[in-house]
Formats: structure tokens, sequence, C-alpha cells
């Protein structure tokens, strides 16, 4: 009889860690899925924008409202996500992204199509590599977060002052940093996501949860592409 018992609850145990799993797999899809949306909206937005606008939108003043419209709206729906709809957050990420691929247009009258779609594919595979890592790992990356949040403090400091001085060494080394405080804040951020699972939440907050760790993902590989091109990005 105890070891029907055993038995039993060793059973039942399995179905619930199956059950937690196979939850957690959808909801990991679900993320990347959103992201990717968005991450292509950007791309196709971005080539769009270059094809029917070309440089005429680089001299205009409203190149600052497409500069500085994506952060007032990612601040919005980081502090509001709790309180939006399901539907609202994710229409909400994908102007965001458009957004984003207006501004972005600009890299088409800077670098070579063949060297973006390069720095693309490198971005993609390494995103995937640092992201599979933070998924897997069993070694708590929560203590790297504080560093990598400094280290974007930083990065976001020395861009502004080298807004004014305009230096190429500086630029470079901003780069190199950049790359790896994203590719650390990727494998930290998938393991935060994770860690963000519970197989109890219900549809709206899961829902929520997957558009504000889409969002996390999605600035992180956008950074990630940018750094990368800013250092192997064939000039035009």
């Amino acid at each position: 009889m105890a070891n029907y018992d055993q038995h039993t609850t060793a059973s039942g145990a399995g179905r619930e860690r199956f059950a937690v799993d196979a939850g957690l797999r959808a909801y990991m899809l679900r993320i990347y899925n959103q992201m990717a949306a968005g991450v292509g909206l950007t791309a196709v937005v971005a080539w769009l924008t270059y094809q029917l606008v070309g440089p005429a939108l680089l001299q205009s003043p409203l190149m600052w409202v497409f500069v500085f419209a994506p952060l007032v709206l990612v601040f919005f729906l980081s502090s509001r996500i709790n309180s939006l709809s399901v539907s609202t957050a994710r229409w909400l990420f994908l102007a965001y992204a458009a957004l984003v691929g207006v501004s972005l247009s600009t890299i088409f009258h800077i670098y070579t199509e063949s060297s973006i779609a390069r720095v693309f594919f490198i971005t993609a595979a390494t995103f995937g590599a640092l992201s599979f890592f933070g998924y897997t790992t069993r070694r708590d990356l929560s203590g790297a977060g504080t560093f990598l949040f400094m280290g974007l403090v930083g990065l976001i400091i020395a861009g502004l002052v080298n807004l004014f001085l305009q230096s190429t060494a500086l630029d470079w080394l901003i780069s190199v940093v950049g790359v790896g405080v994203f590719a650390g804040l990727t494998a930290y951020d998938t393991q935060r996501i994770k860690a963000m699972y519970e197989s109890g939440d219900d549809e709206t907050a899961t829902g929520r949860k997957v558009q504000i760790a889409a969002l996390s993902l999605y600035l992180n590989f956008i950074n990630l592409f940018m750094m990368l091109l800013r250092l192997s990005g064939g000039r035009r």
C-alpha cells in the first residue's frame, strides 16, 4: 500500500511538472513570437521609410519627433502595463516598433545594405545563443543585473556626452561596451522572464507579462544590432 501511495504521488508530481513545463514553453514561445513580430515590423518600416522618403527625413525637424516619440511610448508602456488591457499593450508595443523603424531608416543612408543584412543575421544568431544560455543555465544571473544596469546608465551618459564631443574613439568604446552590456542583458532578462512565469496566472496576467517581456528582449536585440553595426557595418 505504501509503495502504491508513493507511486501515485510520484506520478502526480510528474504530471504537474509536465504541465508546468508545457505551460512555460508556451509562455516563452508567445514572448519570442511577439518580440520577432516587433523586430520584423521595425525592419519593414525602416526599409519602406528609406525607399519612400529617402534623405528628406534626415533634413526635416520631423525626424526629432520619430527619435523621441518611441522613448515616450516605451516609458508609458512600461509604467502602465499593469493597468492596460492585453490588446492595448500589444498594439502599443507594435506602434513602438513601427516608430523605431522610422527612426532606424537613417542607417540605410550610412551603411551598405549588404552589411546591414550581415550584421542583422549575426545579431540574430548571437541573440539566440545568449537567450538559450539564459534559459538553460543553472547559474543565478541576478547578481549581474546591478552591474549591467550600471553599465547601461553609463552608456546613456557617454552617448549624450559624445553628442557634443563627436569623438570617434569614444563612439568606438561605447559600441564595444554596449555589445557586452546588451549581450549580458539578453541572458539575464531571459532568465528573469523565465522566473516570472506562474502556472496559476490568468490570461490577463500572462498576457501582460508576455508584452513587457517581449519589449525587454526587443530592446536588447535592437540595441545589440546597433552596437554591432557601428563596430562592423560597411559605410557608404
